[in-house]
């Protein structure tokens, strides 16, 4: 199985954004439960999620610092790569 998801390092802080669907956002559970099993492959680093409305228009669930400031960058400035999970 595959993911995508962004390593991003901003103001020293080093984070992972995930792409998820939108309704893991909608379940506080899920959405934590989303976080631990990606951090296996993001070890030792704050994970936020990201999922897109119909739009495209994007919300992100996570640190809310990070979840903030993801807010403002367009996704094409993301350096989105796909990731094996086993």
């Amino acid at each position: 199985m595959q993911i995508e998801g962004a390593v991003i390092k901003e103001q020293n802080t080093t984070f992972a954004v995930v792409v998820v669907k939108r309704e893991v956002l909608s379940d506080l559970y899920r959405a934590q439960d989303a976080i631990r099993s990606f951090s296996p492959i993001f070890p030792g680093i704050p994970i936020v999620l990201m999922a897109q409305d119909h739009r495209g228009t994007p919300s992100y669930y996570g640190r809310s610092d990070i979840s903030k400031f993801m807010a403002s960058v367009p996704l094409q400035a993301i350096p989105w790569r796909r990731y094996d999970i086993h």
